[in-house]
């Protein structure tokens, strides 16, 4: 028998594991069930990949496909239906690496309206993190393994000054940085420096902005806070508005994947 997927392990029962969120310094990741998730963009480059099969996914309101993996850029709109199945999307921060650093982790991918298209992907850590029930203990460094593989393929250069505003703003989410602000940091006009950064991270400062601040709440829901404390902790106003931050930015509500978390008592 020549299909490959004959000798995959089959995906858990549902309900036996809980999803996983990671927040790492360069990088977050999501492993666990998904359905569809409306069309939306992030504010830094995605890998997706079905841990157990193929899943549906429509770059910018475009034809859909049928894929195993993709890597879609920073502001490119995607949606995607996976019917309850496991996913994995991996998040790469700029301060790491760009797009390009993603590529690698796909095989023979076809470009589809910005995004990489493939049938096949570099899964097996991924599905590995999601099934050992001890993972939170070693998954920051899973990941870094994992970019470290792919980084020696595909690199670029971030801006130094767009890189040190990006570094100054990780410990600063409770109360965000301006605009002006950080364009007088690095010694640049409020517009050259939102032009700068748009061009060199893929999406507008205040987008990107509030991509931190989401990373940040997921952090402190990680680490045990409710979604009320988490959202304050990273400085929105109250739920509601991380809540619809959330969903606008992930195509989904936030309770199903944070209210479910694993813990590393799992």
């Amino acid at each position: 028998m020549s299909d490959r997927r004959l000798y995959e392990r089959a995906a858990p029962a549902p309900g036996v594991l809980k999803p996983i969120w990671h927040v790492g310094a360069g990088s977050s990741l999501f492993i666990g069930p998904l359905n569809h998730n409306a069309p939306h963009a992030h504010s830094v480059p995605v890998l997706l990949g079905g841990l157990y099969g193929p899943f549906r996914l429509r770059i910018a309101g475009t034809a859909w496909h049928r894929c195993r993996a993709a890597v879609v850029p920073a502001g490119v709109s995607y949606e995607f239906d996976i019917g309850g199945s496991p996913l994995a999307v991996l998040y790469l921060e700029p301060t790491l690496a760009g797009t390009g650093a993603l590529a690698p982790l796909v095989r023979n991918a076809v470009e589809a309206s910005g995004a990489l298209v493939a049938q096949a992907g570099e899964l097996r850590l991924l599905r590995e993190l999601y099934e050992d029930r001890g993972s939170m203990a070693w998954v920051g460094a899973g990941i870094d393994d994992l970019l470290t593989f792919s980084n020696r393929r595909a690199r670029r250069r971030l801006d130094q000054r767009i890189a040190g505003v990006l570094r100054a703003m990780q410990p600063h989410h409770e109360s965000p940085v301006s605009a002006a602000s950080a364009a007088s940091s690095v010694g640049l006009s409020s517009s050259r420096f939102q032009h700068l950064f748009a061009e060199q991270v893929g999406v507008p400062f205040r987008r990107y902005r509030t991509w931190h601040r989401l990373r940040s709440a997921i952090g402190e829901a990680v680490t045990g806070s409710n979604l009320t404390a988490a959202a304050h902790a990273a400085g929105f106003s109250d739920q509601a508005h991380f809540a619809h931050s959330f969903r606008r930015t992930f195509g989904a509500p936030a309770s199903p994947s944070l209210l479910m978390l694993r813990s590393l008592t799992d």
